[in-house]
């Protein structure tokens, strides 16, 4: 047996004794829901269309006061502008990965104008850690 000593990353040991760390060992985003953004017709995003960028980053942030959906997902940029909702068809799942404390995020994958309309298409990612 040697007696070497063994270097250790500090990141990598900071993820095995359960530190928040920018290193995270395998990891893995897991595609769950493909859908566009529900409500977008409702909110004033003439300021905010021009800046959204195919891959951008959205926050899900649950809203279980909302007295029109007890399972609603709010939509949000980086900078914290509401975009929508998950539609109220397909969030029940991500709802209650939400609320254990799960990490979520969406992307978006396209944006298109149909008449006065935006939709915003996005992909839907939990976080495997």
């Amino acid at each position: 047996m040697s007696n070497e000593l063994i270097t250790i990353n500090p990141g990598l040991l900071a993820v095995i004794q359960g530190h928040d760390s920018a290193l995270l060992p395998f990891v893995r985003e897991l595609l769950v829901l493909e859908c566009h953004i529900a409500g977008t017709s409702y909110l004033d995003l003439e300021e905010i269309e021009p800046k959204l960028k195919e891959g951008d980053k959205f926050l899900l942030i649950r809203e279980p006061e909302n007295k029109h959906d007890e399972f609603a997902v709010a939509i949000f940029t980086q900078e914290k502008e509401k975009l929508g909702f998950l539609p109220r068809d397909r969030n029940e799942t991500i709802a209650r990965l939400l609320d254990a404390g799960k990490m979520i995020f969406a992307s978006m994958v396209k944006k298109e104008m149909m008449n006065d309309w935006l939709k915003l298409s996005i992909r839907v990612f939990y976080v495997d850690r």
